[in-house]
């Protein structure tokens, strides 16, 4: 789908990876390559949450809210990045998504990021927090601008920013969503999330292109 790929390559991705490497201290190439599992993660977490129409009833509501309908965090990350802390209105929205995507399993997921990509548990975190927000954001503005008011259009819309990567990262996010620390254990989705960043399409190669 060319809107997030055009997201993604454009300076406002650049902004994006800067802005979150500065506030971090972490170097460009280690945020841009989390982001790369990141983003898609999320997005696989989303899908599985259409699976249901009262999923994705919630979805849409909050993607109709002020806060992500508008797209506005997309055109405000220089004021969100830039300062001399990440804003923490975004972060607390960023930990609300996460608690409620990932049903309450966020730390396994910030767990499994850190292991995947080599950065700390408190980064993964603190960048899934962002992701996050961002997600949302584009996701309303896409929702709003393509009229989608249905479970099978916000499932196809997804799907469609995920391309040829939906299947794996809604089945690694399941892994998360249902994790219960026996059938699947964190190293484990660490391999398969880290496998999954380096498949061809989609959103997996495109954040690591920012700065080649």
């Amino acid at each position: 789908m060319s809107g997030i790929l055009d997201l993604l390559n454009s300076e406002m991705g650049q902004e994006l990876v800067k802005g979150a490497s500065s506030q971090m201290g972490m170097d460009d190439k280690s945020t841009s390559s989390a982001l790369s599992a990141a983003m898609p993660l999320i997005l696989g977490a989303l899908k599985n949450n259409t699976g249901s129409v009262e999923g994705s009833e919630q979805l849409l509501g909050a993607l109709q809210n002020s806060k992500h309908s508008s797209g506005s965090m997309l055109d405000n990350l220089g004021s969100i990045l830039g300062g001399g802390e990440i804003d923490k209105d975004v972060m607390d929205d960023g930990g609300r998504i996460l608690g409620h995507v990932f049903g309450g399993q966020e730390n396994n997921a910030a767990n499994a990021l850190s292991k995947s990509s080599g950065i700390d548990m408190n980064s993964a975190m603190n960048l899934l927090k962002v992701a996050a927000p961002l997600v949302m954001s584009y996701l309303g503005k896409q929702t709003s601008q393509n009229n989608v008011s249905d479970q099978g259009g916000l499932s196809d819309l997804i799907g469609g920013l995920l391309g040829g990567q939906g299947a794996d990262m809604a089945s690694m996010a399941s892994l998360i969503q249902g994790f219960d620390g026996n059938d699947s254990s964190v190293d484990d989705i660490a391999g398969m999330l880290t496998g999954g960043s380096k498949s061809s399409g989609g959103l997996s190669d495109l954040i690591g292109g920012f700065l080649k």
